[in-house]
């Protein structure tokens, strides 16, 4: 059926009322089933549009329709789910891999008529693919005739955009489709796999909103998937990317953090460490509401130390996640309980969690989403990110990982909620250690711990370089372990260039070590 013979269709029985105007309200608006899109596209969809799901083939867009139209069917709704490049039969199987049912969904499958395929059958007055094309949209609105839906899915153009033969008649025939929905009160979603060579920009132009989904294969790692609504009409939709997984269940959107939504008062209270001496060197602990990072080399002690604060938290009735990306919780458990940190209790009783992290599995988006929810369902008061460097592996493009950080710390100091964040030096001593990314301008406190050389032993040492808006101790202290505990020295007044690694002796005596108030 030519595109002008369609667009006539529309002046005749035309159904259900159309509903006009952009309405904002939830009341016009319908749930696409996903709470993370729902969050992105601030509410959902809206009534009576027509939209764009495009993205290369294995990106999601058949579970995302199925994920919306079960939802939409479960509400009451009549939905018509036109395919014209799977059978119905590989839609079901699909729906029930994720535990859904197709219930109240009509799922029509359209394919070309079989006496196309006859030559002896061929039409001499026109040609092969303008009958194919007349005889597949009569079937779509015969589906919509007798179904009456107020969802449509349409899965996908490329079958109508090969059929339509020139860019010219696929926009008409996209053009008096969308009118014919409109006419009938329809909410339509146009699947779009980007298989055409030519890639062309018709239906982004007609549709009331796009959204673009992309899978992205790293050299390394699973595959990473995010989306982009890129058109949006009448609707103040949350921009950028947002990554997104399928799971068993559906997709998972995670939607970009915006920290400037989530500000919420509260008094910033001083959490300690329960250790008196590392208390005394940050002015009486850290505070709620900010970030703390813990820098120095492999094995100076930065996970335990963040551990002992996890540990006291626990013990005042805290609660606190740490998200560890270097060792297995495990691991984690077996070293604190050696140094008696007593985090196995607090695991226990719920008030700490404790998740290993994957970078290689796990995007950026997921790692924030994930934060999000122990703050704001779980109500935690301390977050620690062990380590950095494992962070900037679960975010290939270097460039960005700073700008999501503090987007990150932002939120987590509107909240109210201390960070404690781990980054480990390259090198052991020297003038040589560096960082892998510089991001001690985010903290507003700098835990330094470093080796140093004396008397034939290495030791390590503990100061704190900077803390924001707040009095701390200057001094640089001994730190280590003794007799499976956790001790901080007196200060290294003896020894000048302890931070260089390797200090010149100018006292008396080698100093004694005394234990800490926390033993």
């Amino acid at each position: 059926m030519p595109a002008a013979a369609l667009a006539g269709t529309t002046g005749g029985e035309e159904g259900r009322t159309p509903m006009s105007g952009v309405d904002s309200s939830l009341q016009n608006v319908i749930s696409s089933g996903i709470p993370g899109l729902d969050e992105v596209l601030k509410g959902g969809l809206r009534r009576n549009r027509s939209y764009l799901l495009e993205g290369v083939p294995g990106s999601g867009k058949t579970t995302l329709a199925l994920q919306f139209v079960q939802n939409v069917a479960r509400q009451g709704e009549p939905v018509l789910y036109v395919t014209l490049s799977e059978t119905d039969e590989e839609l079901r199987e699909a729906a029930e891999s994720h535990g859904w049912n197709l219930d109240g969904v009509t799922v029509r499958e359209i394919i070309p008529p079989e006496d196309v395929l006859d030559p002896g059958e061929a039409s001499t007055m026109f040609h092969l693919s303008e009958v194919e094309l007349a005889a597949t949209t009569q079937q779509v609105l015969s589906a919509v005739e007798s179904v009456r839906p107020s969802c449509v899915v349409i899965d996908s153009l490329s079958e109508l955009r090969l059929l339509s033969g020139s860019a010219l008649r696929y926009r008409r025939q996209i053009l008096a489709l969308k009118h014919y929905f409109n006419k009938r009160g329809c909410t339509v979603l146009l699947l779009d796999d980007l298989t055409s060579i030519d890639r062309d920009t018709h239906v982004q132009s007609i549709a009331h909103g796009v959204i673009a989904l992309e899978q992205m294969n790293p050299e390394y790692g699973a595959d990473r998937r995010r989306l982009r609504v890129r058109k949006y009409r009448g609707v103040a939709f949350r921009a950028g990317y947002h990554d997104y997984q399928i799971r068993t269940g559906g997709f998972e959107v995670y939607p970009r953090l915006v920290a400037a939504e989530h500000r919420a008062a509260g008094t910033r209270v001083k959490l300690e460490s329960g250790i008196g001496e590392i208390d005394e060197l940050l002015g009486g602990g850290i505070e709620q509401g900010t970030s703390t990072l813990v820098v120095g080399a492999a094995g100076t002690g930065k996970s335990t130390l963040a551990s002992q604060f996890v540990a006291a938290a626990a013990a005042r009735g805290q609660k606190s996640a740490m998200y560890v990306f270097d060792e297995s919780p495990t691991t984690l458990l077996t070293r604190a309980a050696s140094l008696h940190i007593d985090l196995a209790s607090g695991l226990e009783r719920g008030q700490i969690q404790i998740r290993q992290v994957d970078p290689a599995e796990l995007s950026p988006g997921e790692l924030t989403h994930a934060i999000r929810n122990a703050v704001e369902r779980d109500g935690v008061a301390l977050i620690v990110i062990d380590s950095l460097n494992g962070y900037l592996n679960a975010m290939p493009e270097e460039r960005f990982l700073v700008s999501q950080l503090h987007e990150l710390l932002t939120y987590l100091s509107q909240r109210n909620v201390a960070t404690v964040f781990v980054a480990a030096h390259s090198g052991l001593i020297g003038s040589q250690m560096s960082s892998p990314i510089d991001t001690s301008y985010l903290a507003d406190t700098i835990v330094l711990l470093r080796y140093f050389e004396a008397r034939g032993e290495v030791r390590q040492a503990l100061s704190v370089v900077k803390k924001r808006g707040g009095r701390h101790e200057r001094t640089i202290r001994e730190f280590g372990f003794e007799d499976g505990r956790l001790f901080v020295g007196a200060a290294l007044r003896e020894f000048r260039g302890v931070l260089t690694g390797v200090p010149v002796y100018e006292g008396d005596g080698a100093g004694s070590r005394r234990r800490s108030s926390g033993d």
